[in-house]
């Protein structure tokens, strides 16, 4: 499959819950990260876009945890975006563990932009 971006990372130990295994919630702040470094590949800056009054905002999110990820373990997020009608855009994110390139989660981010609190094209981010 094609992915537009990379990102590689490592679990830290505060991100494991009792049973030793990356919380449920963490792999969130993944993804989030993963996109927030992402627009910073096509000249945006997150905090810059929201002091202009252009915010991207999450609409829905689905994942799909297929394996648990362990303090310590090495793991790239891949994503690839695509339009979901005019203001819409779909990001597919994929973590993979990098030792065996073991599918982690599958993960579909559905977000909108804002200005001004209104909806516009989310032109930007297919630059």
């Amino acid at each position: 499959m094609y992915y537009a971006f990379e990102l590689s990372m490592k679990v830290r130990d505060y991100e494991c819950d009792i049973q030793g295994i990356v919380n449920n919630a963490v792999y969130q702040n993944y993804l989030e990260h993963t996109r927030h470094e992402y627009l910073k590949t096509l000249g945006h800056n997150f905090a810059a876009l929201a002091k202009q009054g252009v915010t991207p905002v999450v609409y829905r999110v689905e994942i799909d945890y297929k394996f648990p990820l362990s303090s310590g373990d090495n793991f790239v997020c891949k994503l690839r975006t695509e339009r979901e009608g005019n203001l819409k855009v779909n990001f597919y994110q994929d973590i993979f563990r990098e030792s065996d390139n073991k599918l982690i989660i599958k993960a579909l981010v559905v977000a909108v932009v804002l200005q001004k609190g209104r909806p516009v094209k989310p032109d930007f981010l297919f630059d």
